[in-house]
Order: structure tokens, then sequence, then C-alpha cells
């Protein structure tokens, strides 16, 4: 075996065992995870657990970021794109969030269980400071509530787009279970939403 096939070898090994952590994590909290669970969830012995993360301490730091970076970060160049306008901005936002929530479905509960420990300290890493508020999301917004002579806070728009989009993924097993849903169709019910709740929002702005 080459050096380029050694190291694809071990490229695959530390994904399989990153992806059965964010099970494991996202299905059983941080507390409640031993590093054995992940052991046996990703089919490798703790001995080479440990040697690609150290421990299981190290192993939440790299799966948080990564989630978090996923969930939040890659939406700042987004909202602060100068070439687009305000509806095609709701339009990307809503796209990006149910398509990649429909490949990653667990992660709005695991951020959720995370941030309530260090809030301040996860978002500086991941935004790097920056806010919704400092972007041109927010200016394009105010803009157009100023032509209509309202004030308000484009944390209630951009709250508004997380919680449509993101809150269906969170409560997804409570609605499939109460209503008889299979997944193939809650995955539908998904995909109309990525069209529907762009509709919604602009009908709100436009009160």
């Amino acid at each position: 075996m080459n050096d380029k096939d050694n190291i694809a070898k071990s490229e695959s090994t530390e994904q399989k065992i990153k992806e059965a952590a964010r099970r494991v994590f996202t299905s059983k909290g941080y507390a409640g995870t031993r590093t054995r669970d992940i052991a046996e969830e990703s089919g490798y012995n703790l001995a080479l657990i440990n040697y690609y993360f150290r421990s299981k301490e190290k192993l939440f730091e790299i799966i948080m970021m990564e989630n978090l970076q996923l969930f939040i970060g890659s939406i700042i160049g987004m909202l602060n794109n100068e070439a687009t306008s305000l509806d095609e901005k709701i339009d990307q936002l809503v796209t990006y969030y149910v398509d990649m929530l429909m490949v990653n479905p667990g992660i709005p509960v695991f951020i959720l269980n995370l941030v309530n420990n260090n809030p301040s300290a996860l978002f500086e890493g991941v935004l790097g400071g920056n806010t919704v508020s400092d972007t041109v999301f927010a200016t394009q917004f105010k803009e157009q509530m100023k032509k209509k002579k309202l004030t308000i806070h484009p944390l209630h728009l951009f709250m508004n787009i997380v919680s449509l989009t993101v809150f269906p993924f969170a409560s997804a097993p409570m609605i499939k279970a109460k209503n008889g849903i299979s997944d193939e169709e809650y995955n539908q019910l998904m995909l109309e939403r990525k069209i529907l709740i762009p509709k919604w929002i602009k009908v709100m702005m436009d009160m």
C-alpha cells in the first residue's frame, strides 16, 4: 500500500469515527456518551479512537465546531452578498437550510443541546464575532422597513426564517409519530416548505 492509499484509509477511518460519534452525541448527549459507545457504533476499538482523537472531549469539540460551521458559519457570505436582493437572500437561506437539514436532520437537536453551555464562545469560534445585525441582509431589511415607516429589528426576520425551516426538523419524530407520516412523506413536506416559506416570509414583510 503506497502513501496515498495510507492517507486515504486514515481519512476514511477518521471520518467514520466522527460520523458514529455524531450519531451517539446527538442521541445521548455529551454527558451520556461514553467513548466505548462511540467505539461500538463505529466498529473500531477504543485504542484506535484515542489514537485519532485523544479523548471524548476533543472528539466532541471537533464535531461541535463542524456542526456549527455547517449550520451557521456558511451563511455569513450569503447574508453579506451585495449583489443579491433581500428577497433573493430569503430564498437562498431557506433553500440552504432545508437542503442541509434533509441530509443532516440531527444537527438542530445537537446544537440546541450544546449552545446552552457556552453560546458566546461557540458562536465566536464560528462567526468570528460577526452578527446578523452587522450584515448587508440587515441593512436591506431596515431600508425596506423604513419605506413602510416601520421600525422592526432585522433579527425578527432572521429568527422567523430559521424557526420556520429548523423547527420541523427538530420536531420531526414527534410530528411523524402523531400524524402517521412516513419518512418519505415527511421529506416531501419539507421540499414543499422550501417553496412555501419564502412566500410566507415575504407576505409578512408586506404587512
